[in-house]
């Protein structure tokens, strides 16, 4: 039986802060766009990838890639979308067995009324916070464990651009 192992006090000094920004972020991440647009961070996300897509359009397995998350989380999410009038679902225009999910021009809207309010906020609690050298360390950080979070490469974020 191997011994269990305790954080070092430099562990600590490491993880708490993390800890702590994991929690915080994203609750001012929703918060502010739960004001503004009435949507989640999440929510956010989908729409955006939506509006960018090509056609405004993407097959569910690949809009979950693009936003990190995984089927029945999207799926969950697309569904309140869907109740909103934010997007629809379609049968896939590649793959029979497969089904799309379109933003609805009334999605778009939201979506792009949000977005400045939002950069906004992510500028305010964490790019402005930065200095360049910050930033690549945080990349570096956050490709370091990503790596062990999705080695094999399924989420958008472990993938170069």
């Amino acid at each position: 039986m191997s011994r269990a192992r305790f954080y070092t006090a430099e562990e600590l000094d490491t993880w708490v802060p993390l800890a702590a920004l994991l929690e915080l972020l994203p609750r001012e991440l929703d918060a502010q766009l739960q004001r503004d647009a009435d949507l989640t961070h999440f929510d956010y996300v989908a729409l955006s990838a939506l509006t960018n897509a090509d056609g405004h359009r993407l097959q569910m397995k690949r809009l979950a890639s693009v936003t990190n998350a995984t089927l029945p989380r999207l799926s969950h999410v697309i569904t309140r979308l869907e109740r909103r009038g934010l997007v629809r679902r379609e049968p896939s225009t590649v793959d029979a067995r497969a089904t799309d999910v379109v933003i609805t021009a009334e999605g778009r809207r939201v979506v792009l009324r949000a977005t400045p309010g939002h950069v906004e906020n992510v500028r305010r609690v964490l790019l402005d916070r930065l200095t360049a050298e910050q930033a690549q360390s945080l990349r570096e950080v956050a490709a370091a464990v990503l790596g062990e979070l999705d080695p094999d490469g399924a989420m958008a974020a472990t993938r170069p651009r």
